[in-house]
């Protein structure tokens, strides 16, 4: 209780609920008999009205914006009367947030029957000896984590991410669709116009769940504690190589997955190779068909070849 209206509103709210006397509830609370009765002739419903009719047309402005179209309006309120007010009718700032894209997921993470169905990608950092700063990108396919690509520079743009997804396409085919995190490079105009001419569905996680991105989070790791945190880079030229030397070798044909039977990338797809040459046959032949225009689906076809998994 600091001015006088709090300390008013005490007294009454006192002498409803006590049996005292005014004297000593007006020395309890600190106030003088003379300012109990007192009627402010101050009249600011003006002025309310006025900063209210401001804060819902401007509502993200503050109370020096509110101040100045007053004046300009040839309103005479000064600066005091108006912050007084201001502060009475409790008016705030409003916080100004980062406007997202609301990009729902629905996709769920699950491996993928066949390969080129679904590939992530990430980005990582790191620095070299000379304290240079490094961007790393990683590509991999979800049906057997096989790391299609390691891209390292000192800045990696979305017309650099897209030739390196032309030259992976170029040598493994094309994906049906990528998972990636929502970085600008992934949500560039350049990558969704690359996406649409290549017939690609772009996936995008939500923000802060990188655990949607499961595979590409746990690839990260691997290369991390095996190249980044166990070796000292003098330049990007010796990092890129080691990172493709423990790419082909170390990881595609050497690394066993729990989730693959303890196989490795590359064994683990060798392991399938009946049933995705099957795949292949089944998704000709229907293509080809003049009964039916309508191309089959990986699922469809999953579920045909189901059997052929399991020897």
């Amino acid at each position: 209780m600091v001015g006088p209206c709090a300390k008013r509103e005490a007294f009454h709210y006192l002498q409803e609920n006590y049996d005292s006397s005014k004297s000593l509830i007006c020395r309890t609370i600190g106030l003088f008999r003379s300012t109990l009765d007192r009627v402010s002739a101050k009249d600011d419903s003006q002025t309310e009205n006025k900063l209210r009719e401001l804060a819902e047309r401007y509502p993200t402005r503050g109370m020096d914006y509110y101040y100045g179209k007053i004046r300009m309006q040839g309103l005479k309120w000064n600066r005091k009367r108006v912050r007084r007010v201001y502060n009475n009718m409790g008016l705030k700032l409003r916080r100004k947030y980062r406007k997202r894209i609301s990009r729902p997921y629905t996709e769920g993470l699950a491996q993928p029957l066949f390969p080129n169905v679904t590939w992530s990608m990430d980005f990582m950092s790191d620095g070299l000896e000379d304290g240079r700063k490094v961007r790393i990108l990683n590509v991999i396919d979800d049906y057997n984590r096989e790391c299609l690509a390691i891209e390292i520079g000192i800045s990696i743009c979305s017309q650099r991410l897209t030739r390196v997804l032309d030259w992976v396409i170029e040598l493994k085919g094309r994906p049906e669709r990528i998972r990636t995190d929502n970085g600008p490079e992934f949500t560039s105009t350049h990558y969704l116009d690359w996406c649409e001419a290549s017939c690609i569905k772009p996936i995008y996680i939500e923000p802060g769940k990188p655990k949607q991105n499961a595979f590409i989070e746990r690839f990260n790791r691997t290369f991390r504690e095996d190249v980044l945190d166990a070796y000292i880079f003098e330049s990007i030229s010796q990092l890129q190589v080691k990172a493709d030397m423990w790419r082909e070798v170390d990881y595609n044909l050497g690394h066993p997955h729990k989730s693959l039977g303890r196989m490795s990338p590359i064994g683990f797809a060798n392991s399938r190779r009946k049933v995705i040459d099957a795949y292949e046959t089944v998704k000709v032949k229907m293509n080809d068909s003049k009964e039916s225009t309508l191309t089959v689906s990986t699922a469809s076809m999953g579920r045909k070849l189901c059997e052929l998994s399991m020897e």
